[in-house]
Parts: structure tokens; sequence; C-alpha cells
């Protein structure tokens, strides 16, 4: 994705490595700030109500479906990178439309037939997803193997395995099956009115960003720390899988 501009700008604008190293470590610090972060986890006053309570609790489901994609780090990560290199809103709202039909397909199909994936193992896949975003970014599988991939394909089939995540969750908590299925679909629309609101910060960040002059300065490197995330997400989730 617009790997021939960027070559340029970056071959004629790279950083010193301790900058590099610099934007590394404030990303993997502010993911490392809880483990819980690292995963699709629910917090543990969310699982005990979603335990607790019976019947149709809409704007409960609404909220805590919001707070989980506002608060989810993978998500967020994999949102920013899809959303990178794209500028205009049509593209913007064909990519996240993608990602929301995977995410809402396989979280309510997943808990509906309580189909469930190991939780580490889908985690992990969930953190490659955001590495293979960031080598998207920077051109990597065109100057590797000559050629691109299909990018919306990609983001709706992470979306499905983003979905599973937390149907996996949803599913570990044993929630109810009185009021199952309405209390889901509120569940889903806080989700997507979380990807709104998280979504709606991105674009204003990086819209002042890309207005600077170091914007393609440091895309790279943006990127590179996105991919280590990346990395330490899946290499966390593995090791808890291995030793659990």
């Amino acid at each position: 994705m617009l790997s021939t501009l960027l070559d340029g700008r970056w071959r004629a604008h790279s950083l010193a490595g301790e900058n590099r190293l610099i934007w590394i470590f404030l990303t993997l610090g502010l993911l490392g700030v809880s483990t819980d972060a690292l995963a699709h986890a629910v917090a543990q006053g969310d699982k005990g109500y979603i335990q607790e309570i019976t019947g149709v609790n809409l704007i409960a489901f609404i909220y805590l479906g919001a707070k989980h994609m506002v608060t989810g780090y993978d998500h967020l990560l994999f949102l920013l990178g899809v959303i990178f290199f794209l500028y205009r809103m049509q593209h913007i709202a064909i990519y996240v439309s993608l990602f929301a039909l995977g995410h809402s397909t396989t979280m309510l199909l997943g808990v509906y037939f309580n189909v469930g994936i190991n939780s580490y193992l889908i985690d992990a896949i969930i953190g490659l997803s955001i590495v293979y975003k960031a080598l998207d970014n920077i051109g990597a599988y065109q100057r590797w193997f000559g050629f691109q991939p299909n990018t919306k394909a990609a983001t709706l089939i992470f979306g499905f395995f983003h979905g599973f995540g937390l149907s996996t969750k949803i599913i570990e908590y044993d929630i109810s099956p009185d009021g199952l299925i309405p209390n889901l679909l509120a569940f889903n629309v806080g989700v997507e009115i979380g990807q709104l609101i998280a979504l709606s910060i991105i674009l204003i960040a990086i819209s002042f960003w890309r207005k600077t002059d170091g914007f393609y300065r440091h895309a790279y490197t943006a990127n590179v720390a996105m991919m280590s995330a990346g990395f330490l997400l899946f290499g966390y989730q593995l090791t808890g899988y291995f030793v659990a």
C-alpha cells in the first residue's frame, strides 16, 4: 500500500536508531500497563455482572460492548493499521465496515452456537493480524514476495478472528440463555458505537499528524512499533497457551 511513494520518502527521511526505539518502547509500555489489556479479557466487575443477570438488559449490554471496544488495545491497534494510509472517508467506511461485518458475524454466531476456540490461540492470531497490517503498511509483501495481498479480504478475515476472540470470552462467562439474542445484539450495537468513538478519536489525531512535516518521517517507525506490539501480543498469548 503506497509502497512506491513511501519507499522514496522514507529513504530520504531515515530516523536515528534511538528515535525508533522510543516509539517502540512507548507503544509496548502502553500495552504493558495491564496484562488484561493484552487480550479480549472482560473486566472482573463486568464478568461478574454478565454471569449474574438474566433476562433482557439492552442498555447494560450496549454499555459493555462499547466499553470493550474502546478499551480493547488489540482492536484499536488493528483499526489504526487499517486506516493508517486511508485518506478518503469512503475508503475508510468500506474497510471499517468489512472489519465490523467480520467481527459481528463470528461474535454473534460463535456465542449463539457455542463455538469456542482456545482463547490463547485466538488472541495470538489477533496479535498476528496487527503484525500483518503493519507489514502491509510498509510495503513488505511487495518488496519481499513481489505481490500485494487483497487488503479488503484480509480485513474481513481478520475481523472474523477478532469476533471469535470476543465470543470465546463470552462463552467462558456462561451468559444466561434468558434474553440471550437481544442481549447479544445489544452488545454488538455497543461494540459498533465504541468502534465509531475510537475511530473518531484516531482519525482526529492522525489528521493533525498528517498535516505535519514529520508524518512520513515517522510513519515507518510507527508501523514498526505497531508490528512489535503485535509480536508482543502474539508471544504473550502463545506463552500462556503452553504454560496453561
